[in-house]
């Protein structure tokens, strides 16, 4: 038994040992120098303090070394989020956007995602909150950063039938698992719809997976819509994207099946309602089993259980009912949750409009 746990610890110690040396590793492939942004979406934060940041109109993820390492508890309140972010950048409220937030899961601090001014012309800004409700413009002057480019990304002026910039949804949802980013968004393929897994520290970024979805509200296969947000899950051993549509179709995608140039379908295990998009997603643990709590444009906060996740059939036919597959429960208590992110293993952190109109950022029990 004692040979058993020397063995066990060498083999935690070599983890420990590979994990800080791939993380110095990622630390010293960021230079410093002036990260030049053209727009700040998506956040997602890796490790160190790493935060990756969607640049959908420059069609580039940036990784910027924050600093930001020191341990913190977190637990942030600020009512009138978007008047404070105006205040400090010198503005009027009407001429910012806060497009994304995350929780750094070292120091707990939140990040936002900010334009200030509106069009294309708008100034990329991230924003950096802590417990205190204290509010830091993180500079972009002299930061140590890396990016990578898409290179199939639609062209700067390429409009979808709507007249919606397809440039701008480059770049729709981001996330870091185990020394890679994970990228959803379009490209310029004939089957636009991409999911791209890239290596960091940052080489290059290939063309990413084409993928295809059933949509059961729809009745149909597609392959042109984006997908709006997803999360990172293990099913029976295997990694997969738990990934949400407009009009709110849940498809898993195996994490082993995103290789360059390759055709991907979908499962769709759930049609969760349309005229309604998705906004957020996040994944946690509570009473011994999984949930997802998803955030939407106009069906309210979902919770779903993964529970038996594995065992719910592929939707491939035109769905009559409102919902159908993976059920879920609607959180009454959150009402116009824009944004939210896990700050621990029993709270969340979210961006909520109250009904006066402002932005507030919330800390939550996770329910």
């Amino acid at each position: 038994m004692k040979g058993i746990a020397v063995f066990c610890m060498t083999l935690l110690l070599t983890a420990a040992v590979a994990g800080a040396a791939s993380h110095a590793e990622a630390l010293a492939s960021m230079k410093a120098g002036k990260a030049d942004l053209s727009s700040a979406g998506v956040l997602a934060f890796g490790p160190e303090g790493i935060l990756f940041v969607g640049d959908s109109q420059g069609a580039k993820v940036f990784a910027l070394d924050t600093g930001d390492r020191n341990p913190g508890v977190g637990g942030v309140n600020v009512a009138g989020i978007n008047e404070k972010v105006a205040a400090l950048l010198g503005t009027a409220v009407d001429q910012i956007l806060i497009n994304d937030m995350a929780v750094n899961p070292a120091s707990k601090k939140v990040y936002l995602s900010v334009s200030r001014g509106r069009g294309p012309d708008a100034t990329p800004v991230i924003v950096r909150v802590d417990a205190k409700g204290k509010l830091e413009d993180l500079s972009l002057d002299q930061i140590k950063h890396s990016s990578v480019s898409l290179v199939n990304a639609p062209a700067a002026d390429a409009k979808d039938r709507r007249g919606d910039s397809l440039r701008m949804q480059s770049i729709t949802d981001l996330a870091y698992v185990d020394g890679r980013v994970f990228i959803a968004g379009l490209s310029n393929e004939e089957f636009a719809s991409n999911l791209r897994s890239v290596p960091f520290p940052f080489v290059n970024s290939d063309e990413g997976s084409s993928v295809e979805i059933f949509h059961g509200a729809h009745g149909r296969w597609e392959t042109a819509s984006p997908v709006r947000t997803f999360v990172p899950y293990e099913i029976q051993a295997e990694s997969h994207l738990l990934a949400a549509y407009t009009c709110t179709p849940l498809v898993k995608f195996p994490v082993s099946q995103l290789k360059p140039g390759t055709k991907v379908v979908g499962t769709t295990i759930a049609e969760l309602g349309n005229r309604n998009r998705p906004l957020d997603m996040i994944v946690y643990t509570k009473g011994g089993s999984d949930h997802v709590l998803m955030s939407n444009s106009s069906r309210g906060v979902m919770k779903m259980s993964m529970q038996g996740v594995e065992k719910y059939e592929a939707i491939k036919d035109p769905v009559k009912e409102t919902t159908k597959g993976l059920p879920y429960e609607t959180v009454e208590t959150l009402k116009d949750v824009e944004q939210l992110d896990r700050l621990d293993d029993s709270r969340a952190v979210i961006l909520a409009r109250s009904e006066g109109g402002s932005l507030d950022l919330k800390t939550i029990p996770l329910p």
